[in-house]
């Protein structure tokens, strides 16, 4: 008998490949980005606001009058606590007016009426201490859009 050692390349070892199969990697890459590219219109960021109108509801006059936050344009404020005269508080003694307010007469609305001059500000933390001292809803006084 001839034994060979060619017998289907059996003795032989295989070296391995020094080479990555990156086609995997390139369907997950690809497969990903339309993921992202269909899901990032849907991720908007911020919020969605509805612009004022220039005709404005009014107050029916039969419902209790709300109370009215004043600043003036020196940044002043004052508290009409419904068909009262204004009276002037300080930052700490608007939420005490207002809440005294509001348990004589619960479910008065309160609004809020700033001089075109005062500072945004002022009236972001003239909001935020009303919403501190337990106001449900906080609305803006605009005048009527003058024609041009």
């Amino acid at each position: 008998m001839n034994v060979s050692s060619g017998g289907g390349g059996r003795g032989r070892r295989r070296r391995p490949m020094a080479e990555i199969n990156v086609v995997p990697y390139i369907d997950v890459s690809l497969v990903l980005l339309i993921i992202f590219m269909v899901t990032a219109p849907l991720l908007q960021t911020g919020v969605d606001v509805e612009l004022p109108q220039t005709e404005a509801k009014t107050i029916d006059p039969q419902q209790d009058l709300p109370i009215i936050v004043s600043i003036d344009a020196a940044g002043r404020l004052f508290v009409d606590a419904g068909n009262q005269e204004d009276i002037e508080v300080d930052s700490a003694g608007l939420a005490a007016r207002v809440t005294e307010a509001l348990q004589k007469k619960p479910g008065l609305s309160v609004l809020i009426r700033g001089d075109k001059a005062v500072d945004y500000g002022k009236v972001v933390t003239v909001m935020a201490s009303l919403k501190n001292a337990g106001v449900p809803g906080v609305g803006l006084m605009t005048g009527p859009a003058e024609n041009e």
